[in-house]
């Protein structure tokens, strides 16, 4: 079992749910998001996606391709992610770790030693949004002989026909998008995810998280009520960048105040039932 496997096991257990924060790596500076990484466990982070910053995103909006700019001027970079990984395990051997991102890095980086150095860090999977069911052998199906989790998306528009193939080599958990449209944006219908949920789960027995849309511990505590998890980034990465001048610099409130609302959608996703 690996780290995501243990802790959905764990939370199973508990009769709770999970939160999945997102950040990225690098952002608004190395130090300071290493600091954030470092506490966004005892703040209630159950599983931690950790962006891989990237200068041409696709599925993202705004406030994430502003942190991926933010973390490449700062000089980020995929090796400097993977060690932001190894510094974290240093302290911390549970918290699950999913690296999320473009499979442009990983490709450049080396296929094969990327899937090694990650291991090395302390990856647990792996969300690559670009890469479709059909360039499993490419990718997905390397890193999950090697023993990292491949969480693939499904969307509105995934349709019955389209899902076997999606959830065919993922594992860990399957990250349901709640609107069709990039990141940051609309806000969705619990009805209708919920609907999506209970069909996804006819053809899965992995849990499934919803992200995308989540703006509020209220949303947070809605969706992770129809679902095993919720997933929040924009909302996290918009406190940070609520907290820089306009040269980029951050406030001494960045941290405490990231925390602070990792804390209250935590508080959000354990009152789900």
């Amino acid at each position: 079992m690996t780290r995501i496997d243990k802790r959905f096991a764990a939370l199973k257990a508990e009769g709770r749910k999970a939160l999945v924060t997102f950040i990225t790596a690098g952002d608004p500076n190395p130090s300071v998001s290493a600091e954030m990484l470092a506490h966004l466990p005892k703040a209630g982070a159950d599983i931690i996606e950790l962006g891989m910053p990237f200068s041409d995103p696709m599925a993202d909006g705004p406030a994430i391709q502003l942190s991926s700019q933010r973390a490449l001027a700062q000089g980020m970079n995929l090796q400097k992610t993977l060690d932001m990984v190894a510094d974290f395990r240093k302290s911390d051997d549970e918290t699950p770790i999913v690296l999320m991102g473009y499979y442009n890095p990983i490709y450049i980086y080396g296929t094969e030693r990327f899937i090694k150095a990650a291991l090395a860090a302390g990856v647990d999977g792996l969300i690559v949004v670009d890469l479709p069911p059909e360039e499993d052998e490419e990718f997905c199906v390397p890193a999950v002989e090697a023993g990292l989790n491949f969480i693939r998306l499904a969307t509105p528009t995934t349709n019955d026909q389209r899902l076997p193939a999606v959830v065919k080599n993922t594992s860990g958990f399957v990250y349901f998008v709640s609107i069709a449209g990039i990141t940051g944006t609309a806000s969705a219908d619990s009805e209708v995810v919920a609907g999506h949920v209970t069909r996804i789960r006819q053809a899965t027995d992995l849990p499934i998280a919803v992200g995308f849309g989540i703006k509020t511990p209220e949303d947070a505590a809605k969706f992770a009520g129809i679902s095993d998890g919720a997933v929040v980034g924009s909302a996290i990465v918009n406190t940070i960048a609520q907290h820089l001048d306009e040269d980029g610099a951050p406030d001494a409130a960045l941290v405490p105040e990231v925390l602070n609302f990792v804390q209250s959608l935590a508080q959000g996703v354990r009152s789900a039932q």
